[in-house]
């Protein structure tokens, strides 16, 4: 073969390596796209599934909120007898027992979201138990009633965590 021949064939061979590279570059960018735009319509079913259960957890929670809030849980459980500690026990425990039973949505709300949560549910055991431990606190009467005025002079624990969840479905819809 002569230098001819040789330049010849490069001159035959290199359009079809540019083709060719050129081609292979189209179709690696093509399948990239089809692939994120298939990504993308997974995500978007599985958010129309995922978003009613995420709202369903977010209602569960707003409801707990509501359910332990000082002011409410001191009407809705009744005292079994007239001793504050007792009855301090028995509003804890029904605390305790409605967090226990709502505590599996804490996977599908937020971490942040959860720590609200849980820091309004600590507060509202911390606030009863001062509560009942005061000195001059002889009955369950005299506990309830300065629950409540300490409700009346700040604002109850678990208002912080229900106004957290509601900005976070205001964010999610």
């Amino acid at each position: 073969m002569n230098e001819t021949e040789i330049l010849d064939f490069l001159y035959a061979i290199l359009p079809a390596l540019i083709i060719g590279a050129v081609a292979f570059f189209f179709f690696q960018s093509y399948f990239k796209n089809e692939e994120k735009r298939r990504h993308f319509q997974l995500l978007r079913e599985n958010r129309k599934t995922a978003l009613p259960i995420r709202l369903q957890a977010y209602e569960r929670m707003a409801l707990f909120l509501e359910r332990i809030a000082p002011g409410k849980i001191l009407f809705r459980v009744q005292p079994t007898s007239e001793e504050a500690d007792a009855y301090s026990r028995l509003l804890i425990a029904n605390i305790e027992q409605e967090f226990e039973h709502n505590i599996a949505q804490q996977v599908y709300i937020t971490a942040e979201c959860w720590d609200y949560i849980r820091t309004a549910k600590n507060a509202t055991i911390n606030m009863i138990r001062n509560a009942a431990g005061k000195e001059n606190i002889a009955n369950v009467d005299q506990m309830r009633e300065l629950i409540l005025t300490n409700l009346m002079e700040k604002q109850s624990p678990t208002d912080a965590a229900l106004a957290y969840i509601k900005k976070e479905v205001k964010n999610l819809i």
